[in-house]
């Protein structure tokens, strides 16, 4: 479920009318919805009532420090892969007391600031990073608190380039391996195990994938709990969203429409599942999701610049491009499309919907029906509230798109749009080209 609607011909999020957004902030812009956050965030929570559990927002999903602040003040922890998150969840008002710090290319300085700011925990995906983190922990004379990744290579059936739980990706150790890190783990010194964790892929739209996964690994968390008394068993994240009829997802009577065994994956259908195989654990659950909490949650608006007609194909060419929203570029994902004024007597159009970046890939979507419209009016694609900003690019030297979030009918700016001197503030030429 999500707050983004038809009022009367004109698309809102929550309260506000989104064309009133793009007039006064222009195009492309990212509008985000903080009451559709927080119920994913309460919808999950309750999905795993009877479990002592923390939901740590897998913050790579979108970044921003107004977002981080939201969640934080919700009772998240954080999902950090980077020192430069540690910085922002920092920068938000927030601590990572609660975070937990993943990836598989940790430097030094890295481990240290997560040190120095008391992270709840790492997770460790290589035997030679639990000794860069006992070197870290020793200089600074600490106990760094670890979990091991562990691989159930589990097939997730998800995008090849987001998959993260078989035995062919870089993530983790392998099951059948991970005792023995566990014992090497057990001689440094300077470390403290604490958990185990897991994290299989992204965009997972069956509760299958969870459940093998989790019965794979739960009996091998049994025992780390005998033998190291660890508190803790990360389930990782991954839970997908709906990319297509996701304006329509929005509304109490699609879901109701839909067939028993056909409706999406949801928060009570993860939580009824895993659940019953969590309890008899007795530790606490960690779960790292990213997309699911902030996906539905934002629109990208664009405006249009030319409706260029061709022989036997349409293209309609926006001002929004592949540096703004890479996903279809990248993964060839789909995002809805729709107008911010709908109006039932205009023509159906067919169009490739395109931006002006000059690559062939600078493409949205491809013979897409859509209502038919024109030079200067708006358009918004759903569901781009995670990977949208995040994973923005300045390509052929255009600036970052700006942020708004939107609370009841409320909005704000949260991010302005970049200026060419931001983008080139870093730059000069050399004294020897002068």
């Amino acid at each position: 479920m999500h707050h983004f609607h038809y009022s009367g011909s004109d698309l809102h999020c929550e309260s506000v009318d989104l064309a009133a957004v793009a007039k006064l902030y222009g195009t492309p812009t990212y509008v985000y919805s903080a009451a559709t956050m927080e119920d994913n965030f309460r919808r999950l929570q309750r999905g795993l009532a009877g479990l002592d559990a923390q939901l740590c927002y897998a913050m790579k999903a979108n970044s921003n420090i107004a977002i981080l602040r939201h969640f934080a003040n919700l009772g998240a922890g954080f999902d950090l892969v980077s020192g430069g998150e540690i910085r922002r969840v920092l920068a938000a008002g927030a601590d990572v007391k609660s975070s937990v710090f993943a990836g598989v290319g940790k430097t030094e300085d890295e481990i240290a600031l997560a040190l120095k700011n008391e992270i709840f925990a790492f997770h460790v995906e290589s035997e030679p990073e639990l000794a860069r983190i006992n070197h870290v922990a020793g200089k600074l004379g600490v106990k760094a608190p670890i979990a091991i990744r562990v691989n159930p290579d589990v097939d997730a059936h998800t995008h090849a380039k987001i998959t993260t739980g078989k035995s062919d990706n870089k993530f983790g150790i392998p099951l059948k391996h991970a005792a023995a890190a566990y014992e090497a783990a057990a001689k440094y010194p300077n470390l403290a195990i604490k958990g185990v964790q897991m994290h299989i892929g992204s965009q997972l739209t069956s509760v299958t994938p969870f459940v093998e996964a989790v019965e794979k690994v739960a009996p091998f968390a049994a025992e780390l709990k005998a033998k190291y008394g660890i508190t803790y068993f990360s389930i990782g994240g991954g839970m997908g969203i709906i990319y297509k009829d996701s304006l329509a997802s929005g509304q109490q009577a699609w879901w109701d429409a839909q067939p028993a065994d056909k409706r999406p994956l949801t928060p009570e259908t993860y939580g009824a599942a895993l659940v019953p195989l969590l309890k008899p654990l007795g530790l606490k659950i960690l779960l790292e999701h990213g997309r699911f909490m902030v996906g539905n949650s934002g629109v990208l608006l664009s405006r249009v610049e030319h409706l260029k007609r061709g022989a036997g194909k349409n293209f309609l060419i926006v001002d929004a491009a592949m540096n703004d929203l890479v996903r279809p570029a990248m993964y060839e994902s789909y995002h809805e499309i729709v107008p911010l004024r709908r109006d039932s007597s205009r023509r159906a159009l067919t169009a490739d919907v395109v931006g002006p970046i000059c690559e062939s890939g600078d493409c949205f979507a491809k013979d897409r029906p859509l209502q038919e419209v024109g030079e200067g009016e708006l358009i918004a694609f759903m569901s781009a509230g995670a990977y949208g900003y995040a994973m923005a690019s300045r390509y052929n030297t255009r600036g970052m798109a700006a942020e708004v979030l939107v609370k009841g009918s409320s909005f704000e700016l949260i991010n302005a749009r970049e200026s060419f001197e931001q983008i080139i503030a870093g730059e000069k030429v050399p004294a020897f080209l002068k």
